[in-house]
């Protein structure tokens, strides 16, 4: 076996898991309690061990940080070549991988980079959040939002708020301030107020393009934008954030995926943070972003290929179109998406590396 083989073999990891998959059926013996190795066969398995320990240590020690960050799926193929739109998503794509750096090369927690990414998204009229936001039935806005610490699973949301500019502050308020997970509606409201937190006229949250962009959801249906951040910061803690606008047109208060955490939202310092976009309804009833995280943790899959399964296998485009961004706590990272396209951008920073490495996509490449 050549060294090459013998490190794709350790990437495995089945056999991160369980190092005795190498060892042939030969090198087991039959003892009265069951099957174990032999002699030689023990004395293999800690040699293999040996090996495999430096790869892992090292694997996980390359990443010093690293930020994703997306703002939304949906039927994108004509933005994607839009010569207006497309360079302002990516030039705001990029303003948050830059905000979210600032904080994380400086030292700062994953938790403070996702507040500060998704806040300047919220303020972002290009995206289905905050200002941005899309209208339900009766002409409002309605809007929801998560953030959720993987170091202490501590979490915030709120969901069905009319007038508290930055939703993702007061999640984060319900985070730090109360015994709570999430507060909804006029109490979600006087909660922010209370905080401190600034509030608007509903109105505020129109743009001089929200007709226009009704007119074009309309055609688009497909699309069901949200903003979202995961983050890994130098200290080995992961958080997410999620905030949105909500489905378009929607009714009698309906609250999507975004505030539910283990839905939309969700992070765990032993598996991954993750953030979604998408059909609400269906990632709910898969609990994916817990989902993801719940693979990682005990199928030991890739934080890749867990994230495929479920948005290409257990979602598609037709039931849970959509997609999610998530990073694992070596700082691996996924952005599937099963609709046409998902605006998205992604920053690695390796230790000792000069910079960090970038890319960011509306369609199926990145840049």
């Amino acid at each position: 076996m050549t060294q090459r083989n013998f490190i794709s073999i350790l990437a495995d990891a089945s056999v991160r898991s369980n190092p005795a998959a190498l060892l042939p059926p030969a090198c087991f013996v039959l003892q009265r309690d069951g099957i174990r190795p032999s002699g030689s066969a023990t004395r293999r398995l800690l040699t293999i061990l040996l090996l495999l320990l430096p790869f892992l240590s090292s694997h996980a020690q390359n990443c010093e940080y690293a930020l994703v960050v997306h703002g939304g799926a949906g039927n994108l193929s004509a933005t994607e070549n839009d010569p207006v739109r497309a360079p302002l998503l990516y030039a705001a794509m990029d303003s948050a991988l830059h905000i979210g750096e600032r904080i994380l090369s400086g030292g700062g927690e994953a938790g403070e980079a996702v507040l500060a990414v998704v806040s300047y998204l919220e303020d972002n009229p290009l995206f289905n959040a905050g200002k941005g936001a899309t209208v339900t039935a009766e002409g409002a806005f309605e809007l929801d939002a998560a953030i959720m610490l993987g170091k202490d699973l501590s979490a915030g949301a709120v969901a069905g708020v009319k007038t508290i500019k930055n939703p993702i502050r007061a999640a984060y308020a319900v985070l730090t301030q109360s015994p709570h997970v999430l507060l909804s509606g006029e109490g979600a409201e006087h909660f922010a107020a209370g905080q401190g937190l600034e509030t608007v006229d509903n109105a505020y949250f129109a743009t001089p393009r929200t007709l226009e962009w009704i007119e074009q959801l309309k055609k688009e249906s497909g699309k069901n934008g949200t903003v979202g951040c995961v983050a890994l910061d130098k200290h080995g803690n992961l958080a997410a954030g999620t905030s949105t606008g909500g489905m378009l047109r929607k009714r009698w208060g309906r609250i999507g995926d975004a505030p539910i955490i283990g839905a939309g939202t969700y992070a765990d310092n032993n598996s991954c943070a993750v953030s979604c976009t998408g059909h609400g309804e269906y990632f709910i009833r898969h609990a994916v972003a817990f989902n993801l995280c719940a693979r990682y943790k005990y199928l030991h899959e890739p934080v890749g290929e867990a994230a495929d399964y479920i948005i290409h296998h257990e979602l598609n485009a037709n039931e849970g179109n959509g997609g999610l961004i998530a990073l694992d706590k070596d700082g691996n990272i996924a952005m599937p998406f099963n609709s046409t396209g998902m605006i998205r951008a992604s920053l690695y920073k390796e230790k000792n590396a000069p910079a960090s490495v970038r890319q960011t996509g509306i369609g199926k490449n990145l840049k």
